[in-house]
């Protein structure tokens, strides 16, 4: 669901490529079988993953170069530094100074961005498919040869440092999230935002940048994902005269993060903002993600999800909003491409005249009643139906195809789980579902937070 309350799907920070974290979900994986993509994978010499996806409809290719390392992965201390690397990334090499990157891809009609998440860090090219070959060549100078000095770093920092004020410190929705995280992951690095705490960010140095560019951003450490109008071998050709010859910096670090213990205390976050014209409740379940789920849970979660809030005519939407009146609207969402822990999110939006107290009294009910009776046969079909019908249109697009299985491979699933992904969704049974709501959605498990203009609050 999009609407006033699509902050909620922002989990993860797209610093210069502003979509939804909806996007890069697992569950897009369900309709790869269903329209029989092509897929073909080989792994170079130096130990870079290409990933090629065929695509004929238009002259066009989608380029994207994933690397293995999110802000989870980055060293205490220096939150932040996997963003403000990837602005650093458009810096330039000896080969290509500051800002020619970027005004080649322009002249040549090609469109770029890039993006950080927890997981990963992606930079990606659409151009036409007779300029792969040039796109190949800058993406792996840039892996390679990344020149940087003070003068670089210093008014990037600065830029980086506006970024998080204007789009967190100025935006009571981010601020609500980033607290909400910060309690919910009380071990994990989950709990530090993507783009950095003020506090680190603002000490973050040239040979914080380098070392973790060395550290990182070597080929064994990278996924490059091409789909569009070529063949595998000419993709094969193009990537062992590009990436094939360029040596490994660094090995790979093995991706170690600290366990989150067992929840045992239900965590509330409450928060008043005179910016806020409207009561807003989130509430986020700590889940397995689609890499970390047993059998068949990760399914059953996005079947689940649906079921209770994930349109107009689910449980949610229902009861608060057409029923009781107490929410202007109410939904779910599943975050689970995340490659330890994912979410499960409920939130509510009060209706004029109601008070959050009455919705969340709502939403406590509704998830009890699914924990303990289930769904019906009839809710599940539909919702299978539902999931199948949106995986389908989301998938058209070849964008998305090559983010589907970028993220998938640099958060711990393989291109065999995505292609399989639509058999598990078709196998999910009334008891799984039950199962996992009965077995997650309990309130030990959870951060309420309420954020409200200060008027609220002081009623």
């Amino acid at each position: 669901m999009c609407s006033v309350l699509d902050f909620i799907f922002r989990a993860t920070y797209f610093p210069r490529f502003l979509v939804a974290g909806l996007i890069l979900v697992l569950p897009l994986a369900g309709s790869a079988v269903a329209l029989n993509i092509d897929v073909h994978s080989f792994t170079l010499k130096n130990g870079l993953q290409v990933v090629v996806i065929p695509d004929h409809r238009a002259p066009v290719v989608t380029h994207m170069v994933w690397y293995r390392v999110g802000a989870a992965d980055e060293p205490k201390g220096k939150a932040g530094i996997a963003h403000f690397l990837e602005h650093l990334l458009f810096k330039g090499t000896p080969k290509h100074p500051a800002g020619e990157f970027s005004r080649i891809l322009r002249r040549n009609g090609a469109e770029e961005n890039a993006f950080t998440t927890q997981d990963y860090t992606g930079y990606f090219q659409r151009s036409a498919k007779d300029r792969l070959e040039l796109v190949m060549d800058l993406e792996a100078d840039r892996m390679a040869n990344l020149k940087l000095s003070e003068k670089d770093v210093l008014p990037e920092l600065a830029v980086v440092q506006e970024e998080r004020r204007s789009r967190v410190d100025n935006e009571p929705s981010s601020l609500l999230v980033e607290q909400m995280d910060a309690v919910m992951y009380m071990a994990h690095p989950y709990g530090k935002p993507v783009i950095g705490w003020m506090s680190e960010v603002m000490k973050l140095t040239l040979d914080d940048a380098l070392s973790f560019y060395r550290a990182y951003y070597t080929p064994a450490n990278a996924v490059v994902v091409v789909a569009g109008d070529v063949t595998p071998d000419e993709v094969r050709k193009l990537s062992e005269k590009y990436y094939g010859v360029l040596p490994n910096t660094a090995s790979p670090p093995v991706r170690r993060r600290t366990d989150e213990p067992e929840p045992i205390a239900a965590r509330r976050i409450v928060m008043s903002d005179p910016r806020m014209g409207i009561d807003l409740l989130q509430r986020s379940y700590l889940v397995p993600s689609f890499s970390t789920a047993d059998g068949n849970e990760a399914a059953a979660l996005d079947v689940l999800t649906d079921i209770v809030g994930g349109s107009v005519s689910a449980r949610l939407s229902k009861r608060l909003v057409t029923a009781d009146k107490v929410a202007q609207e109410a939904g779910a969402f599943y975050s689970g491409d995340e490659m330890d822990y994912g979410k499960l999110i409920v939130y509510a939006a009060a209706s004029p005249g109601s008070d959050l107290v009455r919705a969340e009294r709502a939403i406590d009910q509704v998830i009890t009643e699914v924990a303990k009776n289930g769904v019906t046969a009839e809710e599940l079909e539909l919702a299978k139906k539902r999931l199948r019908a949106d995986l389908i249109y989301s998938i058209d697009a070849q964008s998305t195809l090559a983010r589907l299985f970028g993220a998938a491979l640099t958060t711990g699933s393989s291109i065999e789980d995505v292609l399989s992904y639509s058999d598990r969704l078709n196998s999910v049974t009334l008891d799984e579902v039950k199962a996992v709501a009965a077995k997650y959605l309990r309130l030990e498990r959870s951060v309420t937070g309420i954020i409200t203009p200060p008027k609220a609050v002081a009623d």
